[in-house]
């Protein structure tokens, strides 16, 4: 279990000591120490074993884990408003994984900006993007600027729109091979792999051969196929089943996002999706999920219209054609797409901006309309048609009791499927699993439910995450790792964020190191941007 690296030199640059190490693999946990010198773990002991450091921290009575790595995060504009990732630093995240829905490169082809104008970042960052012709541009820019680790699949609604556009239907042959160029080269980047968001346009414009040739590209280089599936919802296992042929037909790794089962009438399909998986794996195909630990889902309000709304670009003007919008009523009565299997009274727009909204926020949408006297469907025109972007939105649709089921799972793993934002500059209500997600796996579902152990809880934060993204050197506590540390209390380490009051930072994580630089300290921000782009296996030097 020990291991000690001898040097030349007399002392590290630093040792926590007297800690209660959890490693990340699923051992059990044990009283140690850990030494650092410069970026990395060079010994590990038990107690008082390893000798002097210019810098001692006593970890007594605390948890000392690797740092816990979100999979799914949305920290694209959070970061470039603010470096220091406060909502997920809080919690522990030392590397952020981002790529669901769009990335900002690479920027190029048919693709009109760079990052939507919906999403308010500073002029500087707007104008950089602008620069951002591959992949590996942003994230490079990141480097130094931010206080954590980041990584991102290419979004393939962004490979998409760069070779498409916004059009609807099959992509031509030369459209598919200069998709499967512009992978190969996101994948020689550093790209951990695709992301496809399959709900949202231009994603659900895709057809399963073309993803699957994408993911041929993604095989190749070692990468993965991560995806938010067709369906949560009504057709939820067949959208699954898609997932598996793409696995299957394209040999590549699959993972999917926030695994859930969407609206009271699919809640019974939790189980045979568990069961599919299983099946799935025991047959050879590599498929595994991630999930955040809350009842509820977050995305737009946009998402209750129909995908073929912005086909071509068009949405806004779509929307504002009293005769189309006739048609859209028509299918979202009819409770077509996945949020339509929500009821008014189940969804809480909470992301609006304009003044004269600001008494919605926290209403649920059925309120809002029988506050403005309207049918529920002509609110959310018009909210939409006033506030002109997508206004986020939360969903109650899912049941706590798969959650639970879930969790359990060896193959699934913790994420956010959120941002990482500053509670005193945020501009609009989020969900809270963007301030609580990981600290609530660990008060209620290890410390006052029992429903996992501490051990596996981290596990599905670190290592697994980290295995499945082909990373050695994080998500672990061995010699020679990236010193990425979180150093929590097990016994008040929680979430207070809510749904009602989301921007509350968690509490009962002391101290994160990210590249060895502590960036917490006693439970307060150091100002170090030590924050590095870690890159996938395709990575042309590697």
């Amino acid at each position: 279990m020990f291991r000690i690296t001898l040097y030349t030199f007399t002392m590290f640059d630093l040792l926590i000591r007297q800690a209660r190490v959890v490693d990340g693999l699923n051992n059990p946990w044990f009283w140690g120490e850990v030494a650092v010198n410069g970026d990395q773990i060079v010994a590990i002991g038990h107690p008082h074993s390893l000798g002097a450091a210019k810098e001692v921290v006593d970890a007594k009575g605390l948890v000392l884990a690797p740092g816990f790595i979100d999979i799914q995060s949305h920290s694209i504009v959070p970061l470039l408003r603010d470096g220091r990732c406060l909502g997920k630093v809080f919690q522990g995240v030392t590397l952020e994984v981002m790529g669901e829905g769009w990335t900002p490169a690479p920027f190029g082809g048919l693709l009109s900006n760079p990052i939507p104008t919906s999403y308010p970042v500073p002029e500087s960052w707007l104008e950089q993007a602008k620069t951002w012709t591959r992949f590996a541009d942003w994230l490079e820019a990141m480097e130094g600027y931010a206080s954590v680790n980041v990584a991102s699949f290419l979004a393939g609604g962004t490979l998409r729109e760069f070779v498409c556009g916004m059009r609807m239907g099959q992509a031509t042959t030369t459209e598919l091979e200069q998709m499967r160029q512009v992978m190969a080269a996101a994948m020689q980047d550093g790209a951990m792999g695709v992301s496809y968001a399959l709900i949202y346009p231009p994603d659900a414009f895709c057809e399963t051969p073309e993803i699957i040739e994408v993911c041929k590209v993604v095989a190749e280089y070692g990468g993965v196929y991560i995806t938010h599936l067709r369906s949560e919802g009504d057709t939820f296992l067949e959208a699954l089943e898609e997932a598996i042929e793409i696995g299957r037909d394209a040999n590549v790794p699959v993972e999917v996002y926030h695994l859930k089962a969407s609206g009271q009438r699919n809640w019974h399909k939790m189980p045979l999706a568990i069961e599919k998986i299983l099946a799935a794996r025991a047959a050879g195909v590599d498929i595994t999920a991630d999930m955040y630990p809350y009842a509820a889902a977050g995305t737009g309000l946009d998402a209750l219209l129909p995908t073929w709304a912005s086909a071509n670009g068009l949405f806004w003007q779509n929307l504002e054609d009293a005769e189309i919008r006739k048609q859209m009523r028509q299918e979202m009565l009819q409770g077509a797409g996945d949020m339509n299997t929500s009821r008014p009274e189940q969804i809480m727009p909470v992301g609006l901006r304009c003044p004269e909204h600001q008494e919605y926020v926290g209403l649920r949408l059925s309120e809002i309309a029988a506050a403005r006297d309207e049918h529920w469907v002509e609110t959310v025109f018009a909210l939409l048609l006033r506030e002109r972007q997508r206004i986020g939105t939360i969903y109650f649709t899912m049941l706590e009791d798969n959650l639970r089921l879930q969790l359990q799972q060896p193959f699934v793993k913790v994420s956010s499927d959120a941002g990482g934002h500053n509670p005193e500059t945020a501009l609009e209500a989020v969900h809270p699993r963007g301030y609580g997600t990981f600290p609530r796996v660990l008060g209620k579902y290890v410390r006052e439910e029992k429903l996992l152990t501490l051990e596996q809880a981290v596990h599905k934060m670190t290592g697994l995450v980290a295995h499945r993204l082909g990373l050695q050197t994080r998500g672990r506590i061995a010699v020679g790792a990236y010193a990425d540390l979180v150093l929590f209390d097990p016994e008040t380490i929680a979430d207070l964020a809510t749904f009602e009051q989301p921007h509350q930072l968690a509490i009962g994580v002391q101290d994160v190191w990210v590249n060895g630089i502590r960036v917490l300290k006693a439970a307060k921000h150091t100002g170090a941007t030590p924050g590095r782009f870690v890159r996938g296996a395709g990575h042309k030097s590697q």
